[in-house]
C-alpha cells in the first residue's frame, strides 16, 4: 500500500503535466492565431496592389488579349501579344499568378508533354472586355480606370490627413486645390474619363432597367435625365420607348460636345436651381455625390419638375442603399461609401437616411427595389 505522501507526489506531477500540456496547447493556438492575424494585417496593408495589378492588367489589355485568343491564352501566347519590353517579360508570370489568386483571371494547367498555365477570362474580367459585339452593354473598363486614376488613388491617400484638418471640404480638394467638379471642369482629359465612366455604368443600369423593369414607363410621356452626363441612360430608354420624350440636364462642360441622335434634348442648368418639366426626373448615381441638405434641394427642385396630373409624376432615383445579405455586396457599397468621402461631400446611405431626405423634401412615399446588385431602384411620389 503506497503511502500518503506518494500519493500526494504523484498527484502533484500529474496536476504539472496537466498544467504544462494545457499551456502547451493554448500556447500553439494563440501563436496560430497571432501568425494568421499577421497574414491578415498584410493583406490589408498590401490591398492597394490588388487594384494597381488590376489597372496594369487592364493598361497592358490582358482582357483583351484573352477574348481574342479564343477565350484563353497561355503564358506564351500572351507574351506574343501584350506590349511587354524584353526585359519585363519575366514579370508577367508573377502578375498573372496574382490576378488568377484574386479571381480576375482563372488558371488552368494543361500537362501536354509539357506543363503549360493556360487563363481564361472570370466573369470579372469578362466586364473588363471592351470588345462591342461581346458585351455592348457591359463593359466596366472606363469605370475602374477612373476608380483607379492618378486623381482618385491622391484623395484617397489624404484621407487620415483630411480627418484631423478642418480647412478643407474633401480629401480630394486637399490633394488637388479644387474639387471634382472643378477638376472635371479644368482638366479635359479627365473630364472625359469621368464622362465614359459614367456613361459606362449607365449603360450597364439602363440595359436591366429597360429589360426588367418596363412597368415603370407605363403611361410617361416624357423623362429628364438630371445630372445625366452624356445622355447615355437617357439614349438607352428613349430607344427602347421612343414614345417617351427625353431630356439631359447638366453643366456645359459636360453637355458642351456631346453627339447625339437627335432623339434625346441636351439642357445647359444646374440641378440645384431648376429642373426642366417632365413626368420623370431620373437621378441615376446624382445624390450619393451630395451632403443631405444639397440632396433635399435636389429633390425639391425635381418636385417642382414633374408633373402630377392624376398622380402620373414621380422621382426615379438609382444609387446605393446600403444593406444585403451578400457580403461581397455589402463590402461593395461600404467601399463606395469611402471613396465618396475622399472625393466629394456626399455619402452613401441606408434606407433610415434616404426616408429622412425623401421627408423633408416633401415626398409622400417611395418604394425600394434592390434588383441592381450594389444599386437599387427607389420611385419617389408627391
Amino acid at each position: 500500500m503506497a503511502s500518503p505522501l506518494l500519493e500526494l507526489h504523484n498527484t502533484q506531477n500529474i496536476s504539472v503535466r496537466a498544467m504544462v500540456q494545457n499551456q502547451a496547447v493554448t500556447s500553439t493556438k494563440d501563436r496560430a492565431e497571432l501568425l494568421q492575424a499577421h497574414a491578415e494585417l498584410w493583406c490589408h496593408i498590401f490591398g492597394y496592389l490588388k487594384s494597381m495589378a488590376l489597372r496594369s492588367a487592364i493598361e497592358l489589355g490582358i482582357p483583351n488579349a484573352i477574348h481574342h485568343n479564343g477565350g484563353s491564352a497561355s503564358l506564351l501566347e500572351l507574351l506574343t501579344t501584350l506590349p511587354l519590353t524584353t526585359n519585363k517579360q519575366s514579370c508577367l508570370p508573377r502578375l498573372m499568378r496574382f490576378l488568377a489568386s484574386s479571381g480576375v483571371f482563372a488558371e488552368d494547367i494543361l500537362i501536354e508533354g509539357t506543363t503549360t498555365k493556360v487563363y481564361r477570362l472570370t466573369p470579372v474580367s469578362r466586364l473588363l472586355v471592351d470588345d462591342i459585339d461581346m458585351n455592348d452593354n457591359t463593359c466596366q473598363l472606363n469605370f475602374a480606370l477612373l476608380a483607379m486614376s492618378q486623381f482618385q488613388v491622391m484623395a484617397s491617400l489624404c484621407l487620415g490627413k483630411w480627418l484631423k484638418n478642418n480647412d478643407e471640404k474633401t480629401p480630394f480638394a486637399m490633394a488637388h486645390g479644387m474639387d471634382l467638379w472643378g477638376a472635371t471642369s479644368h482638366d479635359a482629359e479627365y473630364n472625359m474619363l469621368f464622362n465614359e465612366a459614367m456613361a459606362s455604368d449607365s449603360r450597364f443600369v439602363a440595359d436591366i432597367v429597360v429589360r426588367e423593369c418596363a412597368e415603370l414607363f407605363l403611361g410617361v410621356r416624357s423623362l429628364v435625365d438630371v445630372g445625366g452626363g452624356n445622355g447615355a441612360i437617357a439614349m438607352a430608354i428613349a430607344k427602347a420607348f421612343p414614345h417617351i420624350k427625353c431630356s439631359v440636364l447638366d453643366l456645359p462642360h459636360v453637355i458642351y460636345g456631346t453627339p447625339t441622335d437627335g432623339k434625346v434634348e441636351f439642357v445647359v442648368g444646374d440641378m440645384m436651381y431648376l429642373v426642366p418639366s417632365a413626368d420623370i426626373a431620373l437621378l441615376k448615381f446624382v445624390l450619393h455625390d451630395w451632403n443631405d441638405e444639397d440632396c433635399v434641394r435636389i429633390l425639391t427642385r425635381c418636385k417642382e419638375a414633374i408633373h402630377n396630373e392624376e398622380g402620373s409624376g414621380k422621382v426615379i432615383i438609382i444609387d446605393t442603399v446600403i444593406g444585403s445579405p451578400s457580403q461581397q455586396i455589402l463590402e461593395a457599397q461600404l467601399s463606395m461609401d469611402l471613396c465618396m468621402m475622399a472625393l466629394t461631400t456626399g455619402k452613401e446611405r441606408e434606407e433610415e437616411e434616404w426616408r429622412k431626405i425623401f421627408v423633408e423634401a416633401g415626398f409622400s412615399r417611395y418604394k425600394i427595389m434592390p434588383i441592381l446588385g450594389v444599386k437599387s431602384l427607389i420611385e419617389l411620389y408627391p
